[in-house]
């Protein structure tokens, strides 16, 4: 079992974001000890795994509700959250595309200025 400052310093998520996650119904079911401290487990810590994962890649925090909610209600969802994480991964993969575009063009402004701050400082060597 761990506690919410344990559950926090493993996930880099805030006590405060943890309590909002269970508020959200997207974790539920944490245990509590006879003095009302959250105790969380493995199990607990998988799924904030997953979580942090799908918000990190930009699913919202309604839609992983959502998926949260499907779990709980068994394999009969399954199909739907097959759906859900394809459509995701589609949406991350366009982004990652974007992304790639982006990085060639700073790489490409990278090497153009570093050619010109090369044949700069060449010059100025032979003309102080």
């Amino acid at each position: 079992m761990y506690s919410i400052q344990d559950v926090s310093k493993k996930t880099g998520l805030t006590a405060h974001t943890l309590r909002y996650y269970e508020k959200e119904g997207l974790i539920s079911g944490v245990e509590r000890s006879q003095g009302g401290f959250r105790q969380y487990t493995d199990e607990d810590l998988e799924r904030l795994g997953l979580i942090c994962c799908l918000k990190n890649t930009g699913m919202s925090i309604q839609e992983i509700a959502r998926f949260v909610q499907l779990t709980h209600e068994g394999d009969h969802t399954l199909q739907e959250r097959v759906e859900l994480l394809r459509a995701h991964r589609e949406q991350v993969l366009k982004r990652m595309a974007e992304m790639q575009k982006h990085l060639d063009k700073v790489t490409w402004k990278l090497n153009f200025f570093s050619e010109k701050l090369r044949a700069y400082e060449a010059a100025q060597k032979e003309n102080p």
